[in-house]
């Protein structure tokens, strides 16, 4: 019965979350061509899309896993942030010169102002604490809780001081940045307690090993990828193109940005439920390989297309064209060549594994006798896949 309701509690949380998100897409849509929301673009949407994954993979562990409490803080980060971002396009729209005031709209963009950011902060800060069993390490780590949390509070009482001050004009005053006299919880206190959750990421990487070192890989290997994501959309704008190819290349890397964060939620749910944690090793170094064949395949096409038109002032679309049959003529053997270094590095258990498995094919060629054969298979097994017990029956005909 305790389970049940639990799953319905979690599903009700998890349901209302998304018709919230799903209310605010689609007043982004229904105000579009009002004030800040007239740049509402496939990227735009794509982004307020990603927000869902929050509140699924909540509902996915606190219903699996209810002990665990990393799940419980997605579903509750998810919970506030569907509020919040429902109030935020409710207030936009309700304030605006060209719908009128609509009931509400105020208080609605006031709670968007102070708990936008607070409350899905801070469940980043505490899940980083606590992943991958829910627990902190040890009781030493508990200064670093309390310290996190009286930083956060700090933080959501300058957000709250800030959205009072500009309560007549919410969205306008609120460019300005102005924060009250606890602005050093934002500047310090902040960041220097997401360094110290991040820090105990690290410190139960390097004391890990078995399923939670496995774990650990997976939140580590997907976080990776959001930072890599979020460099090229930090300097994007820093670049200086043109406005049309700046606004295209923002929209790209948002999706790509999204698709990661997407990604890291997805790894924290297979980490939290060990679901087939052996294959990170894989992941890696498929990452890596297409990771590097694409750079390498992108600065070939690039080199030629340049080549072509500046070096031969050829400026048809067959230089563009010839370029791209090179590139993906090269696709598949820079690929193999890189995947085999890759794998050496990176997974170089399965790269052993392979090797032996060649080594022994070679070998069968040749092999008669089957007492032979049937142990060099057993040692090939054991060499490949390390099993706790080899057998091998064999049966003679004639």
């Amino acid at each position: 019965m305790t389970v049940r309701i639990l799953r319905w509690a979690t599903g009700g949380i998890a349901a209302v979350s998304v018709a919230l998100l799903v209310g605010g897409v689609v007043l982004s849509y229904v105000d579009r061509h009002i004030g800040p929301l007239s740049r509402w673009d496939f990227s735009n949407v794509f982004e307020e899309a990603t927000f869902i994954a929050v509140p699924v993979v909540g509902f996915v562990l606190a219903s699996r896993r209810p002990g665990n409490r990393v799940g419980w803080i997605f579903l509750g980060a998810g919970l506030v942030l569907g509020l919040a971002f429902f109030c935020d396009r409710y207030g936009r729209g309700g304030l605006s010169a060209a719908s009128g005031s609509l009931p509400g709209a105020r208080a609605t963009a006031w709670f968007a102002n102070s708990a936008w950011t607070t409350i899905p902060a801070a469940g980043l800060a505490f899940m980083l604490l606590l992943f991958p069993d829910g627990r902190l390490r040890s009781r030493r780590w508990r200064p670093a809780a309390w310290f996190v949390a009286a930083a956060f509070t700090l933080y959501a009482a300058a957000e709250v001081a800030r959205a009072c001050r500009v309560w007549a004009d919410p969205f306008t005053a609120l460019s300005s940045g102005w924060y009250p006299g606890s602005h050093t919880a934002v500047l310090v206190l902040v960041p220097a307690a997401l360094l110290a959750s991040a820090a105990a990421v690290v410190v139960r990487f390097a004391g890990s090993s078995g399923a939670e070192r496995l774990q650990l890989k997976w939140f580590v290997t997907a976080a990776v990828l959001v930072v890599a994501a979020i460099i090229p959309l930090s300097l994007a704008p820093q670049i200086g193109l043109s406005p049309a190819a700046a606004s295209t290349a923002l929209s790209i890397l948002k999706v790509v940005f999204c698709l990661t964060l997407v990604c890291w939620y997805a790894a924290i749910a297979i980490a939290i439920l060990k679901y087939r944690l052996y294959d990170i090793d894989r992941v890696i170094s498929r990452t890596l390989a297409y990771a590097i064949v694409t750079g390498v395949l992108a600065g070939v096409y690039a080199g030629l297309v340049l080549l072509a038109t500046q070096g031969f002032g050829v400026h048809t679309p067959v230089a563009v064209a010839a370029a791209t049959l090179a590139a993906a003529a090269l696709f598949s053997p820079v690929r193999r060549r890189v995947q085999r270094r890759v794998d050496r590095r990176f997974n170089r258990a399965r790269y052993d594994a392979d090797q032996t498995v060649a080594a022994f094919a070679a070998r069968l060629k040749d092999a008669v006798d089957l007492d032979t054969v049937r142990e060099d298979l057993a040692r090939v097994v054991q060499a490949a896949l390390e099993p706790d017990h080899v057998s091998v029956w064999t049966s003679r005909r004639g």
